[in-house]
């Protein structure tokens, strides 16, 4: 009985020796990364924004080919206006992208990738890519943080759904002037209508009442012999 009272107190000093805390276990991941026993300040992030995206270059590829250089969080890439919309033909077409920002989870390898890339061939030496004669537009941007890059998306989202509300109202004011215009004129005509009917009915009145009336013309008195000596 006495030693089951004595578990709690071990319990709570357990981890201690000497009132000295038992050394954490490192993490499979911390040992992977080679992080263990290191305190430190994070690193800051970089943005680097890219001006021109060449056709069919999607952001996975994009990351792929820039994470050779430094490690990357997030890709983001603004598609250009009407892409992904369906063709003539029915065919929906390929999306392509206009420009975008890729944040490195380091702030100095982003400038380092920014001044060094920028200007070369983006498929680098190998003439069979198809991206050789394409050349890197890069500019790492000082004091941008990926909240910043939100920000400006959701304010652009939030311009052109008002714009595309305007647009809608626009058109449904448009459509129902024309309307109106076209009932209108629809019940002016039929007002026009009936009247050419009413009018047709009193002219046909009017010939009716004349063939009735019975007109005889007269003729002009010839002299009597006897009364007019």
């Amino acid at each position: 009985m006495e030693e089951a009272m004595g578990e709690p107190s071990e319990r709570r000093d357990e981890g201690r020796v000497g009132e000295k805390r038992i050394a954490k276990v490192p993490t499979r991941e911390e040992i992977l990364k080679g992080t263990v026993g290191k305190v430190g300040k994070k690193k800051k992030s970089g943005i680097v924004y890219i001006s021109r995206i060449p056709p069919h270059l999607k952001p996975m590829r994009l990351k792929q080919m820039l994470s050779v250089h430094g490690k990357i969080d997030r890709v983001y890439l603004a598609l250009e206006h009407g892409s992904g919309s369906k063709a003539k033909n029915g065919k929906k077409q390929g999306k392509s992208y206009s420009e975008g920002w890729i944040e490195f989870v380091d702030k100095k390898v982003a400038k380092h990738v920014a001044r060094l890339l920028n200007g070369e061939p983006m498929g680098g030496r190998k003439k069979r890519s198809k991206y050789y004669y394409d050349l890197w537009n890069l500019k790492y941007l000082p004091g941008f943080k990926w909240e910043n890059l939100t920000e400006d998306i959701a304010y652009r989202r939030r311009v052109r759904d008002q714009k595309l509300a305007a647009e809608v109202s626009a058109a449904r004011k448009e459509r129902d002037f024309y309307l109106s215009k076209v009932d209108q004129a629809k019940v002016i005509s039929e007002i026009e209508k009936r009247k050419r009917d009413i009018g047709g009915e009193d002219m046909l009145r009017s010939i009716e009442e004349k063939r009735s009336a019975r007109v005889f013309p007269q003729k002009k008195a010839r002299p009597d012999p006897v009364t007019d000596k």
